[in-house]
Order: structure tokens, then sequence, then C-alpha cells
């Protein structure tokens, strides 16, 4: 950084101490800014790994929850996962109706459920828990005793610490699109990309068709859109369409600025893997621009490899489109 200062021009002591205290600021923001992109990218490895079984990320923490915490309350479990209430019941639905779980209205409350695991349920969770520790398992494999110790005794610390901040930012749910979300897609799209971008409106009516031809030919059998969701509020988008009957399309990945940076484009990535996989598309394909550095990332992260590429005049700018894919 340059600056004025040097030992024969010394500043007032005040002034030193309050540069030295904004510099050790920044340095801890972009420290902690590194681990969380490379954390994030660990655990987006681990998932991925997780999705090989029959659940979704979403299903397979919600077996967590009743495998650890007993009989509880649907609501309950929804809240302490960020699950919206919908998308909550459909994941319980798709439980009972495969014998994973018992449900029964609440004592204290009838319109609420109460959720249990058959014995069908816990050995699909401890077959679910097998896959998980091999995996953690292979990831510190690598690293002696000593190191991992380290390791290990650095994550107690970093929750031991955030557990004693007082107002936690809000965790975003994931759940079903709602009257006037579509409307929030075409425009977020337009105005984020005019914004970061500069494109024009061409990209707006790009997303417009996209958007339009979902909800007129919508198939819920093999196609679905997730909103992301804070305090009411979307905040993130993403969609899953058939492409053909072995191919599924991601599209219209979004995350407002202000939901970036707790890895929520992951989860979105993600719960399209999991659903593509789930309804026997043997192949995931995208189209993006290159200059998109961060959801490259994510798509990088989620297990996709860059095929194809290719020059192009479009929405006002010269642009490298991406084709990528993966295997299901």
């Amino acid at each position: 950084m340059p600056s004025s200062l040097s030992p024969s021009n010394p500043a007032p002591s005040s002034r030193s101490s309050s540069l030295a205290t904004e510099q050790v600021a920044d340095n801890q923001v972009q420290a902690v800014r590194a681990f969380n992109r490379f954390y994030t990218h660990k655990l987006g490895v681990l998932d991925q790994q997780l999705l090989k079984s029959p659940f979704s990320l979403s299903e397979a923490r919600v077996l967590y929850e009743l495998a650890h915490g007993g009989e509880q309350p649907a609501k309950e479990i929804g809240i302490a996962l960020g699950l919206d209430a919908g998308y909550l019941s459909r994941i319980v639905q798709n439980f009972d109706e495969s014998g994973l779980i018992v449900r029964k209205p609440l004592p204290s409350d009838r319109r609420q459920v109460q959720l249990s695991l058959t014995a069908k349920g816990r050995q699909a969770f401890a077959k679910l828990e097998r896959v998980t520790q091999d995996d953690v398992a292979a990831m510190l494999r690598p690293l002696p005793d000593q190191e991992r110790r380290k390791l290990t005794g650095a994550m107690e610390t970093i929750e031991q610490l955030l557990r004693l901040q007082r107002t936690p930012a809000p965790r975003a749910i994931l759940r079903d699109p709602r009257p006037g979300d579509m409307g929030w897609v075409v425009q977020s799209h337009g105005a984020l990309y005019a914004s970061e971008y500069g494109f024009d409106s061409g990209f707006e009516a790009l997303v417009a068709e996209i958007v339009a031809k979902y909800m007129t030919c919508y198939d819920p059998s093999r196609e679905r859109c997730w909103i992301a969701d804070i305090e009411g509020r979307p905040v993130g988008s993403v969609f899953l369409v058939k492409a053909s009957d072995d191919v599924a399309k991601l599209r219209l990945l979004l995350l407002d600025p202000a939901a970036r940076g707790q890895g929520l484009g992951q989860r979105l990535v993600a719960e399209c893997v999991s659903f593509a996989r789930a309804c026997g598309y043997r192949r995931m394909t995208l189209w993006t621009q290159s200059i998109l550095v961060a959801a490259r990332g994510i798509y990088q992260g989620a297990g996709f490899k860059l095929v194809a590429t290719e020059p192009h005049r479009s929405f006002g700018q010269n642009l490298v489109g991406e084709t990528w894919e993966r295997d299901l």
C-alpha cells in the first residue's frame, strides 16, 4: 500500500495506530474469505460424494436430525436446517412413502406433525453415515496424526469463537417458487448482469424467454426450480430442466450480492445434481460465460468439466461461451 510515511517523516502516533488497525482488519477479512473459499470447495467435494446416495443433500440432513435427535416436530427440523415449510413437506412425504419415517400429530398442536425414523429409516441412515465417515476419513488420512489433531483443534476453536456471536446472520432457506418469483428472476438477472458485466437488455429478454418456456412446459417429474430465500426475500435461484431423456440442463444460477460468501451457490447446484440423479438422468450440462469466474468455480467444485468454448458477440459484449458437463 503506498504511503507518504517514512522513518524520517513519522506521523503522529495515534494516526499510525489507526492505520495499522485498519491494515490488520483488512488482512483478517481477506484471510477469512480465503479460508471460506478453500473450505467450501472441500465441503463441495464431500457433498458430491455424499450425493452418490439416493438422497439429496437436504434429505440427508433431515435423516441426520432424526437419527440424532429422536422424535421431533417437523417444524423444528425445518427451522434448524433452514428449509422452507413446503420444501420440507415434500421431503417428509417422500420419506413417508418410502417407509423411512413415521409421522403422527404433535400432542400439543395437532396441526403439526412429529417425525421419527422407522427401522428401514435407521438402516438407510446407518449406510449413509458409513459413507460420510469414510469420505471424511479419506480426506484426513494423508495427514500425520499430529497434523490431524492440529486441524481438528483449530476447527473446535473456530466453532467456539463464532458461537459467541449474539446476532448470527440469517440463514438462507431453499424453497419452491411462489407467485411473483419468476418476475424477480427475470428482473434480477437483467439488473445484476447490466451493473456487473455491462450486458444490454438482450440478456434480460433471453432470461424472460427461458422462464416463460419453463412455466408453460413445466414437467414436475423431471424439472425443478429452487428459490433461495432470506427472511422472506428471494436472494437466489437455479433451474433444472429437461434437455433430453438422458440429459438435464442447469440454468439461471443467480445470487444476490448480499447473499454471497455463505456457500449458497454450492447448495443450489448440489440440489440440482441430486434431483437430476434421482430423476434418472445420466448427464448434466450447462452453458455459461468465461467471465463468470465465481460461477465457474462452483460448477468445477460440483464435478462439472469444461468440454467446449466458443467466442461470440451477445448482449452488447464480446464473450466466450462455455459448455460444461458432468456424468451422474
